[in-house]
């Protein structure tokens, strides 16, 4: 009797315990159910309030988009049928807001693209600005930019961004700009401006183009992989036309190796104009541009044109354009080019052409609706 009095507490102990252990299992269970159920739903209402936004920023036309990248969106350039021109003014210091980072062109900028779309209709037309860009729709009460409709009414002219890091990547250059050497230069616009130059006609080919030019025929029957003499020394890369594939590709990839091995971030010219001069003379074994340009074979099919194609008006002359007593013979001067150089740089002061230079004419003529927006202020 003593024995069963003992151990009976023992059995009512134990099955309280399994009990209590049941229950505290089931809370546990019931538990972990319902934080996955909130952190579920929560995820869905987190979900669709992103969604939510997006849509409404979408269907909002008053509100920035990004221009679309280069590299991710469709239409790719087209490999050897595109003319490129590049803005890389905001790259060095790109502002956080998306407000100061709007859609720009200047007039000349402008009526360089469209000069080129109207010419050559069979040919893309690329302009790729280096860094984030945004614009406002068409339709958005802020969308005052009738420059920008004036070259977009060209179904051939297409508006992209490019990522500096994402567009090297897979270049035989891509390991030296990401080590940083670059971005010590003393004229890093400049000099970004002449790498992306190159590496563009090495990932797709075609015509790359200053935004500082205005184009006066079609360049589309002109083979691929050209430059043009600026001087009696010196080729320039204002105007450069490789092939997507074959020599054109290499001497792209000749350009960029010699980019990197010959960079100098305190000399100015010394990473455009000196990469395609040292690039061509290696090519065709002579420092003698009259030589590249009479003997095509020599080069390797690579053609030097003469001074008169691109560049018939030297810097040096530049106020030739805008002087209306030197209108007749620079466009005399000119009547055998494929395009004219402006040289922005140094005539960027003057920003009233006047119907009576040589420049107005150009633009009347080569780039009318812009300058039907902008009348004579280029």
């Amino acid at each position: 009797m003593t024995l069963r009095l003992t151990f009976f507490p023992l059995r009512i102990f134990a099955k309280i315990r399994r009990k209590l252990i049941l229950a505290l299992f089931g809370l546990l269970v019931s538990g972990i159910i319902l934080t996955y159920t909130f952190q579920r739903d929560v995820k869905k209402e987190i979900t669709y309030f992103i969604w939510k936004q997006a849509q409404l920023q979408s269907n909002s036309t008053n509100v920035p988009r990004p221009l679309k990248d280069v590299l991710l969106t469709e239409p790719k350039p087209k490999p050897g049928r595109t003319i490129f021109f590049l803005e890389t003014t905001r790259i060095v210091r790109p502002k956080p807001e998306m407000m100061n980072n709007m859609l720009q062109l200047t007039a000349r900028q402008a009526c360089a693209i469209e000069s080129a779309a109207l010419h050559n209709p069979t040919f893309e037309v690329f302009v790729l600005f280096a860094g984030a860009t945004y614009r406002y729709h068409e339709n958005s009460s802020q969308h005052q930019q009738p420059i920008i409709d004036a070259i977009l009414s060209y179904e051939n002219v297409k508006l992209r961004q490019l990522n500096l890091r994402r567009y090297v990547t897979g270049t035989p250059i891509e390991d030296w700009v990401k080590y940083g050497e670059l971005f010590g230069s003393s004229f890093l616009i400049n000099h970004i401006s002449d790498l992306l130059r190159f590496i563009t006609l090495y990932r797709f080919g075609g015509i790359y183009l200053d935004m500082d030019v205005v184009l006066l025929r079609s360049m589309e029957d002109v083979p691929l992989n050209y430059a043009g003499a600026e001087s009696d020394s010196h080729v320039a890369s204002g105007v450069m036309s490789m092939a997507p594939h074959g020599f054109g590709h290499q001497f792209a990839k000749y350009c960029l190796r010699d980019f990197q091995r010959h960079f100098d971030g305190d000399a100015w010219g010394n990473n455009g104009p000196g990469v395609i001069t040292r690039v061509i003379q290696r090519v065709c074994r002579t420092k003698n541009i009259t030589l590249m340009m009479e003997d095509e074979k020599r080069c390797l099919g690579f053609k030097v044109f003469d001074q008169n194609a691109f560049y018939a008006v030297p810097w040096e002359d530049w106020r030739h354009f805008f002087d209306p007593n030197l209108q007749k013979q620079t466009l005399a001067r000119t009547k055998d080019s494929y395009l004219v150089h402006i040289w922005n740089d140094v005539s960027k002061q003057i920003n009233r052409v006047g119907s009576r230079t040589a420049y107005g004419i150009y633009a009347q003529q080569h780039c009318p609706r812009v300058y039907a927006v902008a009348a004579e202020y280029f």
